[in-house]
């Protein structure tokens, strides 16, 4: 069997370095990232590698995929929207909520198909093995996001057993959403791993929608998205969280991480910031975001939190993970 061809983007390949891994005054390691600042009306007021080149935002892209469905009639209460746009933790909170969110359109967790996962959280996985548990969709991360489709989908009297196909009209509202925030053409969709598509547009793209929400008019669909991410961190993340911790102590500013080292962030004012790391690796991400935020002159004491990476040699710190170039 042949193996598909495959081109590596240039966000990717031509991404400068912007962290260094140091141990013991020896950098250890380097990440190379894309990073965009877009300004209210959209255009670049920073960037550093190619972020006019499309990527998977992969959970970035949630809080857009919550207006999509606003726009398409679901009302919930602010925590619940929250919830949509999360990759939760799993913690007793957050599967209460999803519960809620079912019932409110009289389906259960069995209509849930994203896949089946432990909590984040390491609290709440560990008192699932040790009560003899396993793996269900709702304590995987995406669940919020799934039930929400789910009642949008109840709404508009759409199918439910398909709603995860890619043709299917809450996809197809996604779809269309996502490109008129980003100002893009939706260039490839795949299978996310929650089992829902997940659809390319470029950095610079993510960030100007960032920018939308954050900055929209009171009475706006997006105003209700964004307001509803402010007022409820710890639905977005959990305990512990640095996007929970960055939104919580950051006034007007929202935030949403993604898998394969992706994060987006809108400020109040319009302006968005997006970073993606090439290599996918997670732990260098919050470190570039902050020198960025820092950089563009954010102050907020989360910064710190995200900044704080240190590297360990027989459990003491003998270094640490460092932005660089930005």
């Amino acid at each position: 069997m042949s193996t598909p061809q495959t081109v590596t983007p240039p966000a990717l390949h031509d991404a400068p370095v912007l962290a260094h891994y140091v141990r013991g005054g020896f950098v250890e390691s380097a990440h190379r990232a894309s990073v965009v600042v877009t300004q209210p009306e959209g255009s670049p007021l920073l960037a550093l590698g190619a972020v006019d080149d499309p990527i998977f935002p992969r959970s970035a892209n949630k809080p857009i995929q919550t207006l999509a469905m606003v726009r398409a009639g679901l009302r919930m209460p602010p925590a619940h929207l929250a919830l949509a746009s999360a990759s939760h933790s799993g913690e007793g909170f957050h599967l209460a909520a999803v519960r809620e969110m079912l019932a409110s359109v009289g389906l259960t967790e069995e209509a849930l198909q994203n896949t089946p996962d432990l909590p984040v959280d390491e609290s709440a996985r560990e008192a699932v093995i040790r009560g003899g548990g396993s793996k269900t969709p709702i304590m995987q991360n995406c669940s919020g996001k799934h039930a929400a489709m789910l009642a949008t989908c109840v709404v508009n009297g759409w199918d439910t057993d398909t709603y995860r196909d890619p043709e299917h009209p809450l996809q197809q509202a996604i779809s269309r959403t996502l490109a008129e925030l980003t100002g893009d053409e939706i260039t490839a969709v795949a299978v996310d791993g929650c089992g829902a598509p997940v659809m390319a547009v470029t950095l610079a793209g993510l960030a100007r929608a960032f920018g939308a929400l954050a900055a929209a008019g009171p009475g706006t669909h997006e105003a209700e998205v964004a307001d509803a991410i402010r007022a409820n961190p710890a639905y977005l993340g959990g305990t512990g969280r640095d996007v929970t911790a960055l939104i919580g102590a950051t006034p007007g500013l929202i935030a949403k991480d993604g898998a394969e080292s992706v994060y987006a962030v809108g400020l109040a004012d319009g302006r968005g910031v997006a970073v993606k790391v090439a290599d996918g690796y997670p732990r260098a991400k919050p470190v570039i975001l902050a020198a960025v935020l820092r950089r563009i002159g954010v102050e907020s004491p989360a910064l710190a939190q995200l900044e704080n990476s240190p590297v360990l040699g027989h459990g003491e710190v003998v270094g640490g993970l460092v932005a660089v170039n930005i």
